[in-house]
């Protein structure tokens, strides 16, 4: 039974933030305190989890991907609650009547501060639960009902189109130069985030245009699944402006932008100066790896990145966490904040690289390495080329 519970720890740390936010003031702060203890303590203390069982009860693993869906929406539910002038639908007398803690009251004397704490609380939070559960449904193209509901879970950060993109162009492209997620060797985090987001989008009408064309089909009509995905951030824009007004909204607007950034940092993570030759397979060391026990669970197993990318069709409860694969610098928490400070990215990762061009590279590839290590302009990867 344990090998099902363990995928809801991300529906527990759901829950948490949920509560914190509703009560206000301090708790805030003290629910992202505890989601960065669990996500980064959790894999500094339980190591890896380098299990494969076998499951026989698929479709609760399907249902557990699903129920992201209501939870995000309660989320942002309670974000606007906290700054709607009234009190909707009554939510905070029902709390205050069911706990005895005045939340109304609370949510008055919540500071600034605190609000600020929730923007990066929530837009990591809405980054893992809503993001990473939206990557694994919409890659179930033979499941309608997890396409739609996955592609929903994307349009909470603005990009549904995500979908499109990721599963017709990054996994054909990954690794090289015609993949606007794969990051360069010498790019730093917060350029990646800019030219991700932008290139992708593009990546994604580009794809849907050709799609729409092949079948004879209008490219501005609703067969456009692009634009039905901007249609989609835009009615959940107006169901928060319609809760919370222009105070709601602009904070959802800033939390969605963080958790967007969040994916683009994540996939910075997942293949930052990998090289392939164009139209050679995609293999497992084109990705970054690793399984740490707590990321493993949080993510659904994105963390066995190797093996998704070698056969992107597999549900996340099949994949193998390959430990002779290219290995991150540690979990997936510990490994988003150290991209945020490039020097120290760029200094822990160029041994790893090193490593990859001797160990992994074909001979086609450590050429494309030597290039990419050319081109860094850092002098550290460059006296390697």
């Amino acid at each position: 039974m344990f090998k099902y519970l363990k995928f809801m720890s991300l529906h527990l740390m759901a829950l948490i933030a949920i509560a914190s936010i509703t009560l206000g003031e301090s708790y805030i702060s003290m629910g992202f305190a505890i989601w960065v203890a669990v996500y980064l303590g959790g894999d500094m203390i339980f190591g890896d989890d380098v299990q494969a069982p076998n499951y026989r009860f698929t479709a609760i693993l399907t249902w557990q991907l699903w129920l992201a869906l209501p939870l995000t929406m309660m989320l942002v539910f309670v974000c606007c609650w906290q700054f709607a002038s009234q009190d909707i639908g009554q939510y905070g007398a029902w709390v205050s009547s069911l706990s005895g803690y005045d939340v109304l009251l609370a949510r008055e004397n919540t500071s600034v501060v605190q609000y600020g704490v929730m923007v990066i609380y929530l837009g990591l939070v809405v980054g893992v639960m809503a993001t990473i559960t939206g990557h694994e449904l919409t890659h179930r193209t033979w499941q309608p009902v997890s396409l739609l509901i996955g592609r929903w879970l994307l349009a909470f950060s603005f990009d549904a189109n995500f979908a499109i993109e990721h599963v017709y162009g990054h996994h054909k492209y990954v690794s090289t130069l015609d993949d606007p997620a794969t990051a360069p060797r010498g790019r730093n985090v917060y350029a990646h985030i800019v030219i991700s987001t932008i290139k992708g989008n593009i990546s994604a009408w580009h794809i849907e245009r050709q799609r729409l064309l092949r079948k004879q089909l209008a490219v501005w009509s609703w067969h456009n699944k692009a634009l039905r995905g901007y249609a989609m951030s835009l009615v959940i824009i107006l169901w928060v402006f319609w809760l919370a007004g222009w105070q709601g909204l602009s904070f959802f607007v800033l939390m969605g932008l963080w958790a967007k950034a969040t994916l683009e940092i994540v996939n910075y993570m997942e293949h930052y100066g990998l090289v392939r030759a164009v139209n050679s397979p995609v293999q497992a060391h084109h990705s970054w790896n690793t399984n740490k026990r707590v990321s493993s669970w949080a993510m659904f197993n994105l963390t066995r990145h190797s093996h998704h990318h070698a056969q992107g069709q597999l549900p996340y409860h099949q994949l193998l966490p390959y430990p002779q694969a290219p290995q991150m610098i540690g979990g997936y928490l510990s490994t988003f904040v150290i991209t945020l400070i490039p020097p120290l990215w760029h200094r822990l990762m160029l041994p790893k690289l090193q490593h990859w061009d001797g160990h992994f590279a074909t001979p086609i590839e450590y050429q494309l390495a030597q290039q990419a290590n050319a081109n860094s302009g850092i002098a550290a990867y460059q006296a390697c080329a």
